[in-house]
């Protein structure tokens, strides 16, 4: 029967009869009571799949297993995964539970050994980090259960051929949607920052909480709220300028797709585009997407409508790198013909060389001329645990000299932009969503946009 099989108890018992016959042999008095040994361990075999296959508690499937997760996963976070298992035997059960889970994540630990009593449930937890955007096909949930016999053990499949999409990372988004709801977004390193001049207007007064600016205190309303037996300080509270235009342009040529844990950095900066535009939705800012290589590849206008977030996420499902040299020239176009406004224009991209960025400032200026741009790329982090490496042969010398070369020629593109009037951010890519967002933060607080 294919859903049967032997535990290692019961072959390691017929190896112990095996030992015996042929001391029997030698000794023909044992070769009764191994005949008789063998008679019993046919019979408790038997009986035991008798066990497994005896009518459940209700009647139905004697355990009963499912996969339990969302409809879809999260790119580069930790997805929740969730087994639950029912015993529905008369009896208590051990079961060996393994998840078919897809080949991309090339990992094989997901097996997971648990004793149910009889009528008990139980829940195996575990996570699951994809690096790469598509469809991902599970398996079967696989549960062998062997009865307190332990002689043998009997297999049953359930969620076979589940196929899940792999989206940019809405969990680190609502991450950051919950913290930025309840002003606590300094918890993941977003710095709060003390706003020059007043480009705001008085929305409200409210209740004085912890964090708000003292010198926001409405002293008058606070007299007037004592006078009433009220013992709560109020502060005004101000709003944003709204309505502004937040774009973010993607490069998708190869030199986004050198890959840092597992993910490339398209993948980061997609990941970061969908935090920073729900945030601009939740500042009463329009959010726009553009996505471009060797020509334009996607545009999403910048609006502030009912399930504006949910066209973004889907249009950069979609979104892979090209193998073929960017045009910044293409960019510049797109830009010029559809976006009017002045915006905040949040490029992705990432230049190695002085001479690669020299190449593409003449479209740099020029966008920058009409718009507020901020040119984000990335440092090489491998590079950095190289050269804090001590060198210990004139080879490593060598080779750290070269690689100190390449990380000061980072930091002059950076001194580059800024000297001719643009905005640049030179950053990790594990760190690539929280500096950006302080970015745009610091230029909503400058007025800058």
């Amino acid at each position: 029967m294919k859903s049967l099989f032997l535990t290692t108890r019961f072959f390691l018992l017929l190896a112990a009869l095996i030992t015996g016959f042929v001391v029997a042999f030698f000794l023909p008095s044992l070769l009764g009571p191994m005949q008789v040994a063998l008679g019993l361990l046919v019979v408790l075999a038997a009986l035991d799949v008798l066990l497994l296959y005896a009518p459940g508690a209700n009647g139905g499937g004697q355990v009963f297993g499912r996969r339990v997760m969302g409809e879809k996963l999260a790119n580069g976070s930790d997805n929740d995964i969730a087994i639950y298992l029912e015993n529905r035997y008369r009896f208590a059960v051990h079961t060996e539970t393994i998840d078919e889970i897809p080949h991309q994540f090339q990992r094989r630990d997901v097996l997971f050994r648990a004793a149910l009593k009889a009528g008990e449930t139980q829940v195996i937890r575990y996570q699951l980090r994809p690096t790469k955007r598509g469809e991902y096909s599970f398996g079967a949930v696989n549960v062998l259960v062997a009865s307190p016999l332990g002689l043998v053990r009997r297999r049953f499949r359930y969620d076979q051929g589940q196929l899940v999409p792999v989206y940019p990372s809405f969990l680190q988004m609502r991450q950051y949607e919950l913290l930025a709801i309840s002003n606590r977004l300094t918890e993941v390193g977003v710095k709060r920052i003390r706003r020059v001049g007043q480009s705001m207007e008085f929305e409200q007064i409210r209740p004085y909480v912890a964090g708000d600016d003292p010198r926001n205190i409405n002293w008058k309303a606070t007299a007037r709220r004592a006078g009433t037996g009220g013992d709560t300080l109020v502060v005004n509270h101000f709003q944003d300028e709204r309505a502004q235009q937040v774009y973010c342009l993607i490069d998708k040529g190869r030199v986004m797709r050198m890959p840092f844990h597992g993910l490339s950095l398209l993948d980061y900066a997609i990941n970061a585009t969908l935090v920073v535009s729900n945030i601009a939705l939740l500042k009463h800012d329009k959010a726009g997407l553009l996505t471009f290589a060797n020509k334009l590849s996607a545009l999403v206008p910048a609006e502030r409508r009912s399930g504006h977030l949910r066209k973004l996420l889907e249009v950069l499902y979609r979104q892979r790198t090209k193998y073929l040299e960017t045009s910044f020239e293409t960019l510049y176009t797109a830009v010029k013909t559809n976006i009017r406004q002045r915006s905040l224009l949040i490029l992705f991209t990432n230049f190695e060389t002085l001479s690669g960025m020299q190449r593409q400032l003449p479209y740099l200026r020029r966008l920058a001329k009409d718009h507020l741009l901020l040119v984000v790329f990335f440092e090489n982090t491998e590079l950095h645990q190289f050269l804090n490496t001590p060198a210990q042969t004139t080879e490593e010398v060598y080779n750290q000299t070269i690689a100190e070369k390449f990380a000061q020629e980072k930091r002059q593109i950076v001194l580059e932009l800024q000297r001719h009037g643009m905005h640049a951010l030179l950053t990790a890519p594990e760190q690539l969503t929280v500096n950006t967002l302080n970015r745009y933060l610091e230029f909503k607080a400058r007025g800058l946009i």
